[in-house]
């Protein structure tokens, strides 16, 4: 029987995560108490949006929710404190994610500095805003408006331990280092399915015991194209060899004109609201 064995929420992009064994399920993504995936974001000083792929110490950035505060913390540091509902909200600014131009608080000097001091980098933190239209591409969501935040593009990211036991086998048959989970960033991580079998999905369905409750549907709607990150060590923030080149010889996709993917980008399609779990079962519906 699938089983869901990982959650993790991303509240500041590109920066570590958050494991949770329960999670909220919204239509922008995973939720836990005030936290969203991907509210968060750094940008430079021309409001463009930082990732791991230019500053890979952004790994080292670790949000912690506690006392109903966002703190943050990094190494040799002292942590900053990001208030959740803060008592006045910060400047309205433009920023850039991809192609999108959405608005966003900036969340002041003293986070700026914090970042800029670690980083090394002119750097704000900035939050999403409630006005923000950013959606996801209609080309793949079925031309159902699928809000994203400061995600790349979509607001679940689901990859199969089994897939990425095909991937460390290929590696360890190469006479190179088995890589852990978390160099791909999923939100959702799945076990009791046969690697990649994620492609395939039409849907995944989660019964609610509560009969009062919907089923969950999670749909996959496209495949996770892959970048310089997994080369990044999430504990150390070192650079080495990228596990997508041994992906290059197997999961090219002709879908996206032979990008190499890994792992399936996902929609909520039923269950915004509702509370999934590390170790609910999974009814998984194949397109074929």
């Amino acid at each position: 029987m699938p089983i869901i064995s990982a959650l993790t929420l991303y509240p500041i992009k590109s920066c570590a995560g958050i494991s949770l064994q329960t999670a909220t399920l919204t239509e922008a993504g995973l939720s836990h108490q005030t936290l969203r995936d991907r509210e968060w974001m750094l940008i430079d000083s021309n409001n463009q949006f930082l990732t791991q792929r230019e500053y890979p110490r952004m790994a080292l950035l670790q949000p912690e929710l506690a006392d109903e505060k966002l703190m943050l913390h990094a190494p040799d540091m002292p942590a900053l404190e990001i208030g959740l509902i803060p008592a006045t909200p910060g400047t309205l600014v433009q920023v850039q994610v991809w192609d999108d131009l959405v608005p966003a608080y900036d969340c002041g000097a003293t986070a700026a500095s914090w970042l800029t001091r670690f980083l090394g980098v002119n750097c704000r933190l900035v939050r999403s805003h409630p006005s923000s239209q950013r959606c996801a591409n209609p080309k793949w969501t079925g031309d159902i408006k699928v809000p994203a935040l400061f995600s790349d593009g979509y607001p679940l990211l689901l990859i199969s331990s089994a897939s990425l036991e095909d991937l460390n086998q290929r590696l360890l048959a190469q006479g190179r280092a088995a890589v852990p989970m978390d160099r791909f960033r999923p939100n959702i991580v799945i076990d009791g399915v046969e690697a990649f079998e994620e492609d395939y999905a039409e849907v995944l369905i989660i019964h609610k015991t509560n009969a009062a409750q919907q089923s969950i549907q999670l749909q996959p709607v496209k495949p996770c194209p892959r970048c310089p990150i997994p080369a990044v060590d999430q504990a150390s923030a070192e650079v080495g060899p990228n596990p997508v080149d041994i992906l290059q010889s197997y999961r090219s996709n002709p879908l996206l004109e032979g990008a190499v993917t890994f792992g399936m980008n996902t929609i909520v399609r039923q269950g915004a609201g509702q509370t999934i779990a590390v170790g609910d079962a999974l009814e998984l519906q194949l397109a074929f």
